[in-house]
């Protein structure tokens, strides 16, 4: 019976497991230095990344309020959804959504419906019109599924809001 070689790493931890574990220990130091001190402002810089192109859209979109019903009408021709109420919504959305990515408020929930109007104009109306198919959407669809698994982060009000609620369950316990 012939026993089956030992792995590289595993060789090279018999070789040399001093060098190994030190590599090891700093590796795990400048994870932990990018976890307290990197990673909080990227959470944030894509939260105010996504937040004013979905805004502005609104902004753009309550400003002419007649020539946004009639684009929904004849060009955003959106399944399911009469024009008037699917102008409605996205106006809504647009305005709403960015100010609670702006406060890290509730943001799994706020880049929910802001991901689905990604998708819609992406697969959707890009289907029907190429002149929406845009590769740009898909960074979008990137970063607001980025906020919907990891939340808004420590720069959030989100994050504020956790912590006065474990200290106040803390002081009943």
């Amino acid at each position: 019976m012939t026993s089956s070689p030992a792995s590289p790493l595993a060789q090279l931890w018999a070789q040399h497991p001093v060098r190994l574990a030190r590599l090891l220990d700093l590796r795990d130091q400048v994870a932990g230095w990018l976890d307290q001190y990197a990673v909080p402002p990227f959470d944030l810089a894509v939260r105010l990344t996504m937040a004013p192109i979905f805004f502005r859209s609104g902004l753009q979109k309550i400003g002419d309020w007649p020539a946004t019903l009639f684009l929904f009408q004849e060009e955003y021709r959106v399944p399911l959804l009469p024009p008037n109420l699917a102008a409605l919504l996205a106006a809504t959305t647009e305005l709403t959504m960015p100010v609670l990515l702006v406060l890290g408020l509730a943001t799994r929930l706020a880049a929910l419906p802001l991901l689905a109007m990604a998708l819609v104009i992406q697969f959707v109306l890009g289907a029907a019109n190429p002149a929406f198919s845009n590769p740009q959407h898909y960074f979008w669809m990137l970063l607001l599924t980025g906020l919907i698994l990891r939340g808004g982060g420590r720069l959030s009000v989100d994050h504020w809001l956790l912590r006065l609620s474990r200290r106040r369950m803390g002081d009943r316990q």
